[in-house]
């Protein structure tokens, strides 16, 4: 076997080449999307509703990069994935609802076959939802056994300005929440739907997302409410992934997270397939370590892959390479390969990218505050993030299981 097709040579050089090979990345980028598909809530409500602010809430991700995702996908609905390239999630937008001279029927029907869970956004300070009352009661009566969240927003528009968020958040149980103006408009609000056809359950959320300027201790007021009543609609386990661990307070770190976990599922599911991983796994890699880089606002250059990599040991770089050459090979084996082998894939795939991410993550921290980088915390990092990404291989293979039952 030639140097040039002897895979682990393919593989040293990739690894140590910061360029991405486009054509490759594409390949293994729809390969990815395309075994496991991201679920996708819809997102109901008038203009000016807060269906931006909750997407931005529930992502972490800003509202210039909301607004410069979003992708038509018919003449009023829209699409935004998160993160763009390997979504973990999509939101499904439909605008033009209450208003004049709009039929949304056609755009509706397009939403409804897409979705796996909707929200429904209502400003409490409006009353006019007649036009969202009109396709939740229609999409439920089709659907009887879809769950709906529904978001009562911008809670402070129905209360003096002087007006602080109550803590804790008591508005749980209307019935046991303080009876002024903003409950009263929550409860009026609730009465005007009406009960929806169906026996699945009606999540409502009052919620109230404001910026910071505005003054409020806590702008994400109802986000813990919120992600409680996704959770308990359905099993996707989105809070986990899109959400770092609390105890990770650096900002840059906390939006790598969701990021390491998207290349890692992917990595995971073409861990699974034989052969596809010896280019596809590599290539969706070094995207992961180019994306954390522009995050953390770094270059990733042949500098800094060598310096990384140096870190991580040759020892370890080494084994790498041939647990990923090993995997191929036993998934070819019939039977056995296409079982064993290929949960192996899986696993040792997910578990690399999730544990090559974390540790790319304390690297560029410390190159960007102009830090000395500490190999031996570089590797301890690298190898505690290996031990917990050993369980991204089962958290896939659940969540594409939760979605196709709720598809």
């Amino acid at each position: 076997m030639t140097a040039s097709k002897n895979p682990l040579n393919r593989l040293k050089a990739l690894l140590l080449e910061p360029k991405v090979d486009k054509q490759q990345l594409q390949m293994a980028l729809q390969a990815a999307t395309e075994r496991q598909p991201a679920p996708v809530l819809w997102l109901l409500g008038k203009t000016q509703s807060g269906k931006t602010s909750l997407i931005r809430a529930l992502t972490g991700s800003p509202d210039a990069e909301i607004g410069n995702g979003f992708q038509p996908c018919t003449r009023t609905a829209r699409f935004y994935d998160f993160p763009a390239e390997l979504p973990l999630v999509r939101f499904l937008d439909t605008r033009g609802l209450g208003e004049v001279a709009y039929d949304p029927a056609e755009d509706i029907r397009y939403c409804e076959g897409q979705s796996h869970l909707v929200i429904a956004v209502m400003r409490t300070a409006d009353p006019g939802q007649q036009s969202i009352h009109e396709v939740l009661h229609a999409v439920r009566k089709r659907h009887p056994d879809w769950p709906v969240v529904i978001a009562q927003t911008t809670l402070h528009q129905c209360q003096p300005t002087e007006w602080e968020h109550p803590t804790p958040y008591p508005y749980a149980d209307l019935g046991h929440a303080p009876a002024d103006d903003l409950v009263r408009a929550l409860r009026s609000q609730r009465e005007r739907l009406g009960r929806l056809p169906g026996s699945a359950g009606v999540w409502w959320v009052p919620l109230d997302f404001t910026l910071l300027e505005d003054g409020f201790a806590d702008p994400l007021y109802g986000l813990d409410a919120l992600w409680a009543a996704i959770e308990e609609a359905t099993a996707f386990g989105l809070q986990a992934l899109l959400s770092a661990d609390p105890a990770i307070k650096d900002a840059y770190s906390r939006a790598a997270h969701p990021h390491i976990i998207s290349y890692a599922l992917a990595s995971a599911g073409l861990g699974a397939l034989p052969l596809v991983d010896m280019a596809g796994v590599p290539a969706i890699q070094l995207k992961l370590l180019h994306t954390l880089a522009s995050i953390y606002e770094q270059d990733w250059n042949r500098r800094n892959t060598t310096e990384f990599f140096g870190f991580l040991g040759a020892s370890m770089v080494a084994g790498y390479g041939l647990r990923l050459a090993g995997r191929s090979l036993v998934k070819l084996v019939p039977g056995f390969g296409q079982t064993v082998g290929a949960v192996w894939g899986a696993t040792s795939s997910g578990a690399l990218t999730f544990a090559l991410g974390k540790a790319a993550c304390y690297y560029l921290g410390r190159k960007q505050k102009g830090l000395t980088v500490d190999g031996d915390h570089l590797r301890q990092v690298f190898s505690e993030a290996l031990a917990r990404g050993r369980d991204l291989s089962e958290l896939r293979q659940r969540l594409g299981s939760d979605k196709r039952e709720s598809s």
